[in-house]
């Protein structure tokens, strides 16, 4: 099987997001900004899992473009998380790199399917 790198990407992204929500549980005590991050965090490897079997390319341009808001989504909530001192800069900086790579792919992804609709 080939491998899929945004599949990859996202599904890797999500596991640190499920550690980054324990930690901010278990050491913050925060629950509100980190139920956020976990929600779209995860939802962008979910959405990308749905538009690979999706029904037609229409279907998989909609749950693509889905996952490009949840990217968007949890970069918002991880800069906010920096903002207000739940975690440092350090802590983030890996995270919001990643994210803005799956940003790239999926913004190239969309890119291209929208080129091969219009043909």
């Amino acid at each position: 099987m080939k491998e899929n790198v945004i599949q990859d990407k996202s599904f890797k992204f999500a596991v640190r997001i499920v550690k980054l929500y324990k930690f901010l549980c278990e050491e913050k005590k925060e629950f509100v900004l980190s139920k956020q991050v976990l929600r779209c965090g995860t939802s962008i490897g979910a959405n990308i899992e749905e538009a690979i079997s999706g029904q037609s390319d229409k279907d998989f341009i909609a749950k693509i473009s889905i996952a490009q808001k949840e990217a968007r989504e949890t970069r918002y909530w991880l800069k906010l998380l920096v903002e207000t001192d739940y975690i440092t800069v350090e802590q983030s900086d890996s995270l919001l790199n990643d994210i803005e790579e799956i940003n790239k792919i999926i913004a190239k992804i969309l890119l291209t399917m929208k080129n091969k609709v219009q043909k």
